[in-house]
C-alpha cells in the first residue's frame, strides 16, 4: 500500500463510535508506519465487503460477545473474510489501532493460527473455529498498581484521551515460520460482575522471514473451546473482597519467544 492510500486508509478509517464499545479499526507494521485498514461497522458495508485492500474479517457491530462458546468468538460476527493480507516480517511489530476504547478491566491477549498456502486456499477459505491458535502476547493488571477493581489494567493503560488513537503492539515472533497466517487480537472486559465482555477481530498475514519454529500441539487453542466459561477468571466480581484475594490470570502461552 502506498504512502498515500495508507493515509487515506488512516482518515477513513476512524469509526465515530456513539457507545462504550469499540473495536480494532487499522493495523500499522514497522517505522515509519505503514497503515492497513480494518473493517468500519459505522461505514457503508457495501463499500468496504470484499475489497481488494481489506486485511481483516468483517466485525458488523461494536457491541460484545457475552458468551465463551459463541461460535463467532475467534473472529466476531459475521466473521467474513476480505482478499488481502498484511506483510510483516518475523520480529516486527504489528500494531492494533483503536480510535475510541472506554472500558478499563481485564486482560488483553494476542494470537496467531496458520493457513494453508495460497494455491490451497489461503487464509480466505479455512473456517476459523477449526483453526489451531497459540497466545504471542497477552496483559493483565500491571504488577504494583493496585487491586483488581482500583488497580491500572493494560487495557486502561494504553488508552488515550487527547483524540489520538488508541496503539497497542505486539512483536510477531522472530523465529516463526513463514507463511499465511490469522491473527487475533481480543480484549476481554470484566467491569460487569459475572458478565464477561469479548471484543475479538481477526487480520490476514503474510510473515515472511527465516524462521522455522510453530508450537507443539499442547499450546494450540481452538474458539470456541479455548476457555471454560465456568472459569472464576470469567465469571468474576472484581468488587468482590474474596475474589480480589484468588483471582489468577491463566496461564501464559508464550512459547515462540523461548523456543
Amino acid at each position: 500500500m502506498s504512502l498515500t492510500l495508507a493515509l487515506l486508509a488512516l482518515l477513513s478509517a476512524a469509526p465515530h463510535f456513539a457507545s462504550a464499545h469499540g473495536g480494532l479499526a487499522n493495523y500499522t507494521v514497522g517505522d515509519p508506519p505503514v497503515w492497513y485498514r480494518g473493517y468500519d461497522p459505522d461505514e457503508n458495508a457495501t463499500e468496504q465487503d470484499g475489497q481488494p485492500w481489506m486485511v481483516q474479517r468483517k466485525w458488523a457491530s461494536i457491541d460484545p460477545i457475552f458468551s465463551a462458546t459463541d461460535p463467532y468468538i475467534a473472529c466476531n460476527k459475521p466473521g467474513t473474510p476480505g482478499p488481502a493480507y498484511i506483510p510483516v516480517t518475523a520480529g516486527q511489530n504489528l500494531t492494533a489501532v483503536y480510535w475510541y476504547w472506554l472500558h478499563p478491566v481485564g486482560p488483553m491477549t494476542a494470537w496467531l493460527a496458520a493457513c494453508p498456502p495460497l494455491d490451497k486456499g489461503g487464509c480466505v477459505g479455512v473456517d476459523v473455529n477449526q483453526l489451531d491458535w497459540f497466545k504471542i502476547w497477552e496483559a493483565g493488571l500491571i504488577p504494583g498498581t493496585g487491586n483488581l477493581a482500583e488497580g491500572i489494567w493494560y487495557q486502561k493503560a494504553f488508552q488515550n484521551w487527547d483524540g489520538s488513537p488508541d496503539l497497542w503492539p505486539a512483536t510477531i515472533p522472530a523465529t516463526l515460520k513463514a507463511g499465511l497466517y490469522i491473527v487475533r487480537h481480543e480484549i476481554l472486559s470484566i467491569h460487569i460482575e459475572n458478565k464477561p465482555q469479548f471484543y475479538p477481530e481477526c487480520a490476514h498475514l503474510n510473515v515472511t522471514g527465516p524462521g522455522t519454529d510453530l508450537p507443539p500441539s499442547s499450546f494450540y487453542k481452538k474458539f470456541p473451546g479455548a476457555y471454560d466459561p465456568d472459569d472464576p477468571s470469567l465469571k468474576i466480581d472484581i468488587y468482590s473482597d474474596a475474589m480480589r484475594k484468588t483471582y489468577v490470570s491463566r496461564p501464559s502461552l508464550l512459547l515462540l519467544e523461548h523456543s
